[in-house]
């Protein structure tokens, strides 16, 4: 590589094609944004400076180049007055004099640092005073075309406005990838005119400069010319993401990764997967998702920013910020959110949220439940229908389950509160104070059978006729008119509360 490298990063434009309120380099595509992307290339060349040309919405542009790339420089172009002009600013914000000067757009996400760092190579090895990344492609309209001699030698490069329509007619293309001789570079911006269709100052005027002093100008074609496309409305963007995406799909299958149904399953460009890793279809993986080996994700699961350790499921799960240790099993139909952790051969069930929760090794929660702000101890069991009740509605607070803890169907754990080590409750227990390791905690009475209820407070129901076939009776107490006040008390909750289907009838 050159060692006296500079790139210059061009992210003024507005974008207005996109009809959006975010800028278009700023648009995410397959985990980053567009300028990410090409960032993640330029770092790949180890360039002594970064520049980036920032104007329409500076201030988000230029922080968002700044965290992706630290140490960039920011030059702002006041008025966007063509790429020659956004170069000139670019080279006087960084005072580069000499060494080689490459130009990329911001807005090429499928850039790759390979072809960079080729290019530029090639660019130092030749000692050229320009060279052009150009490419074939079948349909070249609104693309700069690149102009050859009789003897193939590089004469210039004109725009699609510009060009003749015999021009119009070649296939190779300026990329808008350029690479310069410092010295020229800095020399030759001031030469270059706006007599154009769009009154711009083209940087690509700067190759006819160099011929017309004797320089050596020259194009290094990409075979692969997609890593140079652009995108200008969402349309394109979403095209340009389908196909990063089936290249980091191909990739991972290529480095042993199962992928049951490529076209329906999307991998962001900063996940990492182990070999022999099953990925099941319509399954996404986000941001900065790591997958161990073995492990088998999907169907129907979007996973961002977890951690699956090895020999892992994870089915039909919404998982965010999460880890799942080596050989748990999470899903279906779970929802993992932010500070969950499940320790290695845990459960997450069907139907169970998550959120702010340490769920230690072997410990299940099997189903129908919600786990806030808790911690459950090794080989502890959650019964169904559990609800750990973490808000008071002014602050939460936390719960701790202890290991080997056993508690019942229905329970709600009122926060904060401990259930000690081989604990239990019984079914429908509301836990409001800390239960002793080994206690079993119950909350509600004894249970008692009124006799005779449904012949007495359903009379002509299908209750009632399925009551006494079974051969249910009315105590003598009721029928000798004696009343039981809590008989009576109880019948009429559960008519006010009973959840069938039909009223009480009085029979004709």
């Amino acid at each position: 590589m050159p060692k006296n490298l500079t790139v210059i990063v061009l992210a003024a434009g507005g974008g207005t094609r996109m009809k959006s309120k975010t800028m278009k380099v700023l648009h995410p595509i397959g985990g980053r944004s567009m300028i990410g992307h090409v960032l993640t290339a330029v770092a790949a060349c180890e360039p002594e400076r970064i520049v980036a040309v920032v104007g329409h919405q500076r201030e988000q542009v230029g922080q968002h180049i700044q965290e992706c790339a630290p140490g960039a420089v920011l030059a702002v172009q006041e008025q966007q007055l063509g790429t020659g002009h956004a170069v000139k600013v670019a080279m006087e914000a960084c005072d580069c004099r000499t060494g080689t000067v490459l130009v990329a757009a911001g807005d090429t996400p499928l850039l790759q640092g390979d072809a960079l760092r080729r290019f530029a190579e090639e660019h130092e090895a030749a000692e050229r005073a320009v060279s052009i990344l150009s490419g074939v492609v079948a349909n070249p309209f609104g693309y700069g075309r690149v102009v050859r001699g009789p003897e193939g030698d590089v004469e210039g490069i004109v725009e699609e406005k510009d060009a003749t329509p015999g021009q119009r007619e070649i296939r190779e293309i300026n990329s808008g990838i350029l690479a310069f001789d410092a010295a020229f570079l800095r020399e030759a911006l001031d030469r270059i005119g706006n007599d154009n269709a769009n009154g711009e100052f083209y940087l690509t005027d700067v190759v006819g400069i160099a011929r017309a002093d004797g320089l050596t100008v020259g194009a290094h074609t990409v075979e692969d010319v997609r890593q140079t496309e652009g995108a200008n409305d969402r349309a394109q963007l979403a095209a340009l993401g389908a196909e990063l995406n089936r290249r980091i799909v191909t990739r991972w299958m290529k480095d042993g990764v199962s992928v049951m149904d490529p076209t329906t399953t999307w991998i962001d460009a900063d996940v990492v997967l182990a070999a022999d890793v099953t990925i099941l279809p319509n399954t996404q993986l986000l941001g900065a998702t790591v997958v161990d080996e073995d492990a088998v994700i999907g169907p129907d699961t979007t996973l961002k920013d977890c951690e699956v350790g090895r020999a892992a499921r994870v089915v039909r799960t919404h998982g965010e910020l999460a880890v799942i240790g080596a050989e748990a099993t999470v899903g279906p139909f779970a929802h993992l959110r932010p500070g969950t952790t499940l320790g290695e051969a845990g459960k997450i069930g069907g139907f169970v949220e998550t959120k702010n929760a340490d769920i230690g090794p072997g410990a299940k929660v099997p189903h129908l439940t919600y786990v806030g702000d808790a911690e459950i101890g090794e080989g502890a069991n959650i019964g169904a229908g559990t609800v750990f009740a973490n808000y008071d509605g002014v602050a939460k607070h936390r719960t701790v389950v202890g290991r080997h803890a056993r508690t019942a169907s229905n329970s709600t754990f009122v926060a904060p509160v401990v259930i000690g080590d081989g604990a239990g409750t019984g079914a429908g227990t509301v836990v409001r104070r800390d239960v002793p390791p080994g206690a079993l905690a119950v909350s509600a009475g004894p249970q008692r059978n009124l006799e005779g209820w449904a012949l007495q407070r359903r009379p002509g129901t299908d209750q009632a006729a399925a009551a006494a076939a079974a051969g249910a009776e009315v105590p003598e107490s009721e029928t000798s008119g004696e009343r039981d006040v809590s008989h009576d008390t109880a019948s009429r909750v559960g008519e006010a509360g009973g959840g069938g289907s039909e009223s009480p009838r009085t029979p004709s």
